[in-house]
């Protein structure tokens, strides 16, 4: 592993546990050179998943693409960042173990949805607004309404 401040190719492992989400392992490392401390996490090596985006190109799904929104919709809020990172490991895990090696951006966006509902609904709206497009003032007021029910 390549040490962030100076860029050494050797550092030893000081800790090694699993993570949160128990789908990868931790390790915190230490720079033989510098003595910088950074973690560093293993994953197994899977098959990338393809998005389909509205126009049809196609991407490989991106955690941190996923993340920014989640962040956008929640600034301001009292929301950890490890139910953040919780809820896309639910979305990336679901489809994973349903095969889908191909997904519309509208279906991750959907599942975002039908989680984030759970964990704020103020984010929830926050995330609907963009995600769903809201052209106007009574757009929102409809979803508003939907989520009181």
């Amino acid at each position: 592993m390549r040490c962030p401040k100076c860029g050494c190719d050797e550092s030893k492992v000081v800790d090694s546990r699993p993570s949160e989400s128990t789908d990868a392992i931790r390790r915190r490392r230490e720079c033989v050179k510098c003595g910088t401390r950074f973690t560093t996490y293993e994953r197994r090596e899977e098959m990338p998943i393809l998005v389909i985006k509205k126009d049809g190109r196609k991407e490989t799904f991106d955690r941190q693409k996923v993340m920014r929104g989640l962040v956008a919709a929640t600034v301001k809020r009292d929301i950890p960042i490890g139910s953040l990172n919780a809820l896309i490991d639910s979305i990336e895990s679901e489809l994973r173990d349903g095969g889908h090696m191909e997904v519309l951006s509208q279906e991750i966006g959907r599942m975002v949805l039908q989680r984030l509902v759970d964990v704020d609904k103020v984010a929830y709206v926050r995330f609907a607004s963009v995600y769903r497009d809201f052209k106007d003032v009574d757009e929102f007021n409809e979803e508003l309404r939907s989520l009181s029910i």
